[in-house]
């Protein structure tokens, strides 16, 4: 649940990060990044938001978190949300996404809001809505090959030309079932309103404490999408053969998958800190989703 308004000492540190080939920040930028001075607040940039002038600090995203700023602005859509909520959710970054794109449904507040939002948080007034995240580990030949986290899902699917998959799932070590799909999807709360849910899975609120196993395409008709606590552990097991797979995680990084290779996912240890302020979650699902429409 969302915590209640409150007035914090917020670290002086502000990340910016942007979406690529917006025009318009061009503008933007250099007025926030004087804003944020003149306020008292040191500025890191990631390098996509320092193509568009030239700014005073500038680092590759993925170093932004361990700066450990107090709070990241992201400027773009959902996926630019997605991406700076892996780089800085470990730090305990609060994140506010300004939505520049089309959807918005996680970058909900629109850019002529921007600095009322900022005044409002400088004073204390705003609400922290923490989403859990996926923490996903590549078990190949009994050892870790890479660990990386997801604030919105986790897949494992069939290359774009190979056949249907084999997958076995296992919670807490118990089995539960074998699939041949295209893949199988584990989301988050978050992530239960995007690919899962085109997958056929329900949608979770936030702030349930739980996870959402979703075949993509099973070959069975008995397959539904699974809900389990998210203090589980979820093994798939692939079972490819000569056939080629995938791991992806939010849709954004990833990596080939191999026969025997297995798939982990627990909660990772820190939430994704988002910035809220008056909306709330069904409010957006029926401005973004248009839920309950006729």
């Amino acid at each position: 649940m969302p915590d209640a308004p409150q007035r914090s000492s917020l670290p002086k540190i502000v990340a910016i990060i942007s979406k690529p080939d917006r025009p318009e920040l061009s503008e933007v930028l250099p007025k926030l990044e004087k804003w944020l001075e003149e306020h008292g607040y040191a500025v890191l940039m990631d390098r996509e938001s320092a193509a568009y002038f030239q700014a005073s600090e500038v680092m590759p995203r993925s170093e932004l978190g361990a700066r450990s700023p107090g709070m990241a602005l992201v400027l773009g859509g959902d996926g630019t949300l997605l991406s700076a909520a892996r780089a800085v959710s470990k730090a305990g970054t609060l994140i506010l996404g300004i939505n520049l794109g089309t959807l918005g449904f996680l970058t909900e507040l629109p850019l002529d809001e921007l600095y009322p939002a900022l005044e409002a948080i400088d004073r204390g007034h705003y609400v922290v809505d923490p989403r859990s995240m996926l923490s996903c580990s590549l078990i190949r030949n009994g050892e870790a090959v890479a660990t990386l986290e997801a604030l919105n899902d986790v897949v494992v699917s069939k290359s774009n030309i190979s056949r249907l998959n084999h997958f076995e799932l296992y919670v807490d070590l118990e089995f539960v079932s074998s699939y041949k799909a295209d893949g199988l999807i584990v989301a988050t709360p978050t992530g239960s309103t995007a690919y899962s849910l085109g997958a056929g899975g329900p949608i979770l609120k936030p702030d349930v404490d739980a996870f959402v196993i979703t075949p993509v395409s099973p070959h069975g008709l008995t397959h539904r999408p699974v809900v389990v606590r998210d203090t589980v552990e979820i093994e798939i097991q692939v079972k490819t053969g000569q056939e080629e797979a995938y791991l992806s995680l939010d849709g954004q990084v990833g990596m080939p998958v191999r026969d025997g290779d297995i798939v982990r996912c627990v909660k990772a240890e820190h939430p994704a800190r988002l910035l809220r302020f008056q909306k709330t979650f069904f409010e957006v699902l029926s401005t973004k989703l248009k839920w309950g429409e006729r």
